[in-house]
């Protein structure tokens, strides 16, 4: 009897700004042996699209705000840093984009041109603690958002603050309303996380709650349930 070869996928963990290089070291093992219980080979790729914590901060601020407009005219650095890389060792898998912070709207940004010049067509993206960036209702349902939350369920990361998702809408002859979710992701959930905005990947006993469950355990785990159809 043949073995049935497993799937490829190929995974890019895109960091935000002044980010260590090892911010995404134990999750990218729990990655592997996760989708590799799926029967899936995951190929992971991590890709700093603003440079790491070396670089000058203000300039890596200034560059994701280049990524947190659709207008054609905008920037886009991240994005297109990170689209040049993952042009790279882009194949013919399923391809899965995870950013965290401003990572995620790089994220975004380079998966929307790689959809626009016919370069990719089976792919998510997961926005981790990001920016809110209007995502194209074409492509709202691969896209799913996740930030932190406090004890009483209310948003405690400052920067899942940032941007809107918000745009006018108007039915028939009725008066323009806004609408706040008009360009959100097509899935948004809390995670109730220990400590702050970088604190997503932490995987070590301070940053557990009281069940002894961490914050990158409890990360991957809501990635993997919104994944879980696609899979």
């Amino acid at each position: 009897m043949t073995a049935i070869k497993p799937s490829r996928m190929s995974i890019y963990l895109l960091a935000g700004v002044a980010t260590s290089n090892s911010i995404f070291t134990e999750c990218k093992v729990k990655l592997e042996k996760l989708f590799q219980l799926d029967g899936i080979e995951p190929v992971v790729h991590v890709i700093f699209p603003y440079g790491d914590a070396s670089r000058n901060l203000v300039r890596q601020v200034l560059e994701v705000k280049s990524d947190l407009s659709n207008r054609l005219k905008a920037g886009r650095v991240g994005g297109q840093h990170a689209l040049s890389k993952i042009k790279q060792t882009l194949t013919n898998d399923r391809i899965l984009l995870i950013g965290h912070s401003g990572g995620g709207a790089a994220a975004y940004q380079a998966a929307k041109m790689l959809y626009e010049q016919d370069k990719v067509e089976d792919f998510r993206i997961v926005q981790v603690g990001s920016p809110r960036t209007p995502i194209d209702p074409k492509l709202q349902n691969r896209v799913s958002y996740f930030h932190s939350i406090d004890r009483s369920g209310k948003p405690n990361d400052p920067i899942s603050r940032i941007g809107t998702w918000g745009g006018w809408i108007k039915n028939g002859y009725s008066v323009p309303r806004w609408n706040r979710m008009k360009y959100a992701p097509g899935y948004v959930e809390g995670i109730p996380t220990v400590g702050g905005h970088a604190d997503y990947f932490r995987h070590t006993d301070d940053y557990a709650d009281q069940e002894a469950v961490c914050n990158l355990d409890k990360t991957i785990d809501r990635v993997r349930g919104w994944l879980k159809e696609w899979v």
